[in-house]
């Protein structure tokens, strides 16, 4: 039976809680830049429910197809240049990507391009139905080139990636009393939208609507020019976020937790006076440090909810591996001291524990709680956190730009009651040669029977773009720390934390995001979420405390099995140790006589590369080894060795048709543990210019 987690309304035993800070409201003033800048900085305001009322949606270049759950087109994938409309204006060709009436603000734009000309195009805004635009610019540096305002509220990443390929971010708010229209003209683009050969175009931009009596002074170009030492000012505080200077203004109070946890132990200390967690420090130390981090849970209860049970590492937004970053947030340094600043307010007790659910002993060690005095109001919030892992969890067949091929909508977080959301982290381990993130989020607010937010791809959301592992880990909110296992078997992680673009919901949230990888395989998909609750709510999910428990996978062989069973080792279970050229991939191949349709496949490589495979053996002696090997009019030929000793022959890929061949390759002494395979490519099949060499499977016969 699923758990819920209720978060109960507390009644102060006095009847009334002492005010003493002055809470954040813009109730009877005016939305305006100013404001919504100083909102961006406000730190406690988050933790409130927002006042005045706004709703947050999306438009974004998602495939169209995509109209209701349960079908193949629920997850088709041609998520570009799908436009609103098509306008001619002052004998322009425009395309409409936004146009939200207003009150309201576009609070967060993300953008990228592919194909001929990519981003040369021009931007638009028009605001209130003006003719005239009030921004107008090449759409890259409109977004990140700081034309209209600096880093990070105007940002790419990554930074060590190509500028082309980047995810442009702006995050400077647009406000609009009537309405906000966006254009992009490119004559680049086809005149049907997405067609081979043109421009692509991919857009998320999140806007808010406030309820129709809110007053908002629309953006405009002098405004921006009054507002300059405000916004530079914001610019200086999300840049720098020296977050121990924003609290030296508080009167904090220090709960240490430092403890020493032996395996099934428990640990818990309270704060019994009404206020606010500001700041939660942690530092790890076990043998087993991966281990620790996934296995060491993080309780905590406010006025008797509990609304965070969480693995420690997941919760500081660095996983189950040590990985630098700084956010808003939070902050990771590389000798493993963890810190999160999330405003957490109580009206007379936190209680903070902690859980030992591995084998080993854990050393808690500079960990300390700080908080100050808080004024809970009827838009007071508990903060929330709710986790889970999807592990070795299969990810479908070989997948189609139409949706074919079982990619799943998999929950990052179910909320029912009054709330906000705020953020989430996703680390994930992945096993194969190519692609995890192709999915795209649906977040379904207040029982929408079509997401609010529907998105174009998991790295879009985060900020990124175009699969690229670099790391980006300084902005303040969107992070990749590690993005090795983006495009090869390793580990990601992903941030994105909400500023203006925090969700509000009134009766319930859901977050789903698709499970889209390109190959048939197994990773682990662990996702992490931050909210804000009104007593009364409920986090329907369920204390994951199996998978905190098992082993961690870190290796693509702790999912593979590598070792020779029943006289054999498929392609795709050998480690790939090295390879000097070309790529690697798991690939699905029909119609070959392959094992399951798949082969370890190396591709694109150059007479001369090497290619070294390992497998393991339970046992020594001599074996009679012969390969299943795929041959094609574009394979090449290779030679191969066995623990250093050269096969009897050469291998001749090339072939009319697409086949496999089973190959003698002779008899060789495996050793126990480690054996390993060597291919070099020696020449090209006639005609091609490219190496290409395939195994479907190792037969071993003593």
């Amino acid at each position: 039976m699923r758990s819920q987690r209720k978060i109960q309304p507390f009644l102060a035993l006095a009847g009334a809680v002492i005010l003493s800070v002055i809470p954040f409201t813009l109730q009877g003033q005016t939305v305006s830049l100013e404001s919504l800048l100083t909102e961006m900085t406000d730190r406690d305001q988050i933790a409130r429910f927002p006042d005045p009322a706004y709703t947050n949606k999306q438009f974004s270049s998602y495939d169209r197809a995509s109209e209701r759950p349960g079908n193949q087109e629920w997850f088709a994938n041609w998520d570009r240049t799908n436009f609103l409309r098509t306008e001619i204006n002052n004998g322009r060709r425009e395309f409409v990507l936004f146009d939200a009436k207003g009150p309201g603000a576009m609070v967060r734009y993300w953008m990228t391009f592919g194909g001929p000309g990519a981003g040369e195009g021009t931007l638009r805004f028009y605001i209130d139905g003006n003719d005239t635009p009030v921004i107008e610019g090449n759409a890259m540096e409109v977004l990140s080139d700081g034309i209209i305002t600096g880093h990070p509220l105007s940002t790419s990443v990554s930074p060590l990636t190509d500028y082309q390929i980047r995810g442009h971010n702006l995050y400077l708010p647009v406000p609009y009393a009537e309405n906000l229209k966006v254009t992009y003209e490119s004559d680049n683009v086809a005149e049907n939208g997405a067609k081979q050969g043109s421009e692509d175009v991919y857009y998320n931009i999140n806007y808010r609507t406030y309820t129709s009596d809110v007053k908002v002074r629309s953006f405009s170009m002098d405004q921006l020019e009054e507002a300059e030492e405000l916004l530079s000012n914001v610019q200086q505080q999300l840049s720098e976020r020296d977050k121990e200077s924003d609290l030296e203004p508080l009167e904090l109070s220090h709960l240490p937790v430092s403890r020493t946890l032996e395996p099934g132990e428990d640990f818990s200390q309270k704060i019994e006076d009404s206020g606010a967690i500001r700041r939660i420090m942690l530092q790890l130390f076990a043998e087993d440090e991966k281990q620790a981090l996934r296995s060491t849970i993080m309780e905590i209860r406010f006025d008797g909810n509990r609304t965070i049970w969480v693995p420690v590492g997941d919760f500081f937004g660095t996983g189950y591996q040590i990985r630098e970053s700084d956010t808003w947030y939070t902050t990771v340094t590389a000798e493993g001291e963890m810190s999160a600043y999330w405003v957490m307010p109580f009206q007379e007790v936190a209680e903070i524990k902690f859980h030992n659910m591995g084998e080993q002993t854990v050393h808690l060690q500079n960990t300390v709680v700080s908080y100050s005095d808080w004024e809970w109001d009827d838009q007071s919030m508990y903060f929330g956190s709710s986790w889970q892992e999807y592990s070795n969890v299969y990810t479908g067949e070989q997948k189609n730009m139409e949706g074919i091929g079982d990619p799943l909508d998999v929950n990052f977080t179910h909320l029912k009651g009054k709330g906000v959301y705020v953020g989430d982290v996703l680390t994930l381990f992945n096993t194969a040669y190519d692609w995890w993130g192709e999915g795209d989020e649906k977040i379904y607010v207040d029982g929408e029977d079509f997401p609010s937010h529907f998105g174009t791809g998991t790295e879009d959301y985060y900020g990124y773009a175009w699969v690229r592992p670099e790391i980006f880990n300084n902005h303040p909110f969107i992070a990749q720390p590690d993005g090795s296992g983006n495009i090869t078997p390793g580990y990601t992680i992903n941030t994105r934390f909400r500023s203006l673009d925090d969700i509000p919901f009134r009766e319930e949230l859901k977050l789903d995001m698709e499970l889209w990888h390109w190959t048939s395989t197994q990773i682990d998909y662990a996702p992490i979420t931050f909210f804000y609750m009104r007593p009364g709510g409920d986090i329907l999910v369920e204390d994951d405390t199996t998978n905190v428990q098992r082993k961690l996978n870190v290796k693509r062989e702790d999912v593979f099995s590598p070792w020779i069973e029943n006289t054999r080792i498929d392609g795709q279970n050998l480690i790939v140790d090295f390879f000097s050229g070309g790529k690697i991939r798991f690939q699905y191949l029909y119609d070959a006589g392959l094992t399951g349709n798949k082969h370890l496949w190396w591709h694109e490589a150059e007479s001369g590369d090497k290619l070294h495979l390992r497998f393991k053996s339970k046992e020594a002696g001599m074996f009679r080894i012969s390969a299943n090997l795929t041959k094609a009019p574009d394979y090449s030929t290779v030679r191969m060795w066995i623990n250093g000793e050269e096969v009897s022959r050469d291998f001749e890929g090339a072939s009319e048709t697409l086949t496999t061949e089973m190959v003698d390759l002779g008899e060789f002494k495996i050793q126990k543990g480690d054996n390993v395979l060597e291919v070099s490519v020696l020449g090209y099949s006639p005609g091609y210019e490219k190496a290409f060499f395939g195994i479907d499977y190792i037969k071993f016969q003593n």
